[in-house]
């Protein structure tokens, strides 16, 4: 670490960052509940992280809303909620064509990430997802000079030095590309940022894992005792290299189904289709996106269009359904959960209800279930919101909501102040 760097200081999206003491390592583990890792260090399943949080800090946090991946993920790399880096879901109507379009191209994104910012100011940065619908987001800015690396492990064999910073990746971490379904996906994140951490020697690296585990198995079962096993070895070998490390999530995950196993899901348009008629309503779900297998696209949050009937009389309408948490319409519900305005419908409605079970579906025919082998785990709303902040380090001046977004101010600043109060 270069000293005359330790006083500098980089500012984002209105936030101060100290160049970090040592190399900073933020992991953003998806799906992962805090009862995840809480029982595997109460089973002794997780000896690395057991010594990390003695010796360093174990808060609770909120993720950003909807409690979805790619909101969450930006949130963490630009330090600030959707309202500001405009990414709202996976999915949406885009306002200008009106057509429904995926959300991970990167023109999408309104905010400079922390990353790209620490590289102008002369940082090394790696970036490694495990799927590549996040890639293109979260290394944009970054020029590929030798000084930046981004891909992901799903298309790990397609990385190149001028797209990507990198080439040959498989030969370096020492495994094949992974199965996109697989716990192998996240394994393959862990092993590369123990790579590069050696051998590019980033000031900062993000690792964001995938969710497929936590869709699967609940927290304290065999199958994610197993993924957490994994992760506590490379979270051991990362402790160990001397970098400060950050481990967050991008939201938790729950049980999404009724006792015979079956989702517990309201398939809101068809409601809305048998209240209102066909084509006066377009329930819009944020949670779709290519792997259908994790959650079938049912999740807990969903925005509504009104063509015809007023938005109020919707939203009375719709909290009068079971399940249903949260009904607002779109300029209070932006306020509440900080989200920007013109990527979203005329309402927002959150489900969960009792058991936090519910989730909302567009019509039946229409979702393609046929790849949940397992009960439905899926995640979105409020109940899915608390998450994890770890850190291998002591802290100082952590106080108020923290939330997942505050994870690089926390490694950079909190950490920093930690270690002059110490001196």
């Amino acid at each position: 670490m270069d000293r005359n760097n330790m006083t500098k200081t980089v500012s984002v999206n209105g936030r101060d960052y100290s160049w970090p003491q040592s190399p900073l390592v933020l992991i953003c583990c998806d799906g992962s509940e805090p009862s995840y890792m809480d029982m595997a260090m109460r089973d002794g399943l997780m000896p690395n992280l057991s010594r990390i949080v003695a010796k360093g800090e174990y808060r609770r946090g909120l993720s950003a809303m909807p409690s979805f991946t790619n909101p969450n993920n930006l949130s963490i790399v630009t330090g600030r909620p959707p309202a500001v880096h405009g990414i709202c879901g996976n999915y949406l109507i885009d306002p200008n064509s009106g057509q429904e379009v995926m959300m991970n191209d990167p023109r999408w994104l309104r905010a400079p990430t922390i990353l790209a910012g620490f590289q102008k100011a002369g940082a090394r940065v790696a970036v490694v997802t495990a799927k590549d619908k996040l890639r293109l987001l979260l290394g944009k800015g970054l020029a590929f000079d030798g000084n930046a690396v981004c891909f992901s492990s799903e298309k790990a064999d397609h990385a190149t030095l001028a797209g990507n910073g990198i080439a040959d990746v498989c030969s370096m971490v020492g495994m094949p590309v992974p199965d996109v379904y697989s716990a192998e996906l996240s394994e393959f994140v862990f092993a590369a940022g123990v790579k590069l951490l050696r051998s590019f020697k980033p000031d900062l690296m993000y690792l964001s894992t995938t969710d497929y585990i936590q869709h699967k198995f609940a927290p304290g079962t065999a199958g994610a005792n197993k993924f957490y096993v994994m992760m506590d070895r490379y979270l051991g070998e990362l402790d160990a290299a001397g970098a400060i490390v950050v481990i967050v999530a991008d939201h938790g995950m729950k049980d999404k189904h009724l006792a015979n196993g079956e989702p517990d899901v309201i398939y809101l348009q068809d409601v809305l289709d048998s209240e209102f008629g066909a084509g006066k309503t377009k329930v819009i779900l944020p949670i779709t996106d290519p792997y259908v297998v994790h959650h079938g696209a049912l999740g807990s949050f969903a925005t509504v269009y009104c063509y015809g009937p007023a938005p109020r009389d919707v939203m009375v309408f719709i909290k009068k359904q079971a399940g249903i948490d949260i009904v607002l319409e779109r300029p209070e519900a932006c306020r509440r959960f900080e989200l920007p305005e013109d990527r979203m419908g005329d309402l927002i409605v959150v489900s969960g209800g009792p058991q936090f079970t519910k989730v909302i579906g567009t019509s039946r025919t229409k979702h393609d279930l046929s790849g949940l082998k397992e009960p439905l785990r899926s995640h979105g709303g409020l109940s899915e919101q608390e998450i994890p902040i770890i850190v291998n380090r002591k802290t100082v001046g952590l106080t108020g909501q923290l939330r997942n977004f505050d994870a690089f101010a926390i490694g950079c600043n909190h950490v920093a102040k930690a270690a002059v109060a110490a001196a």
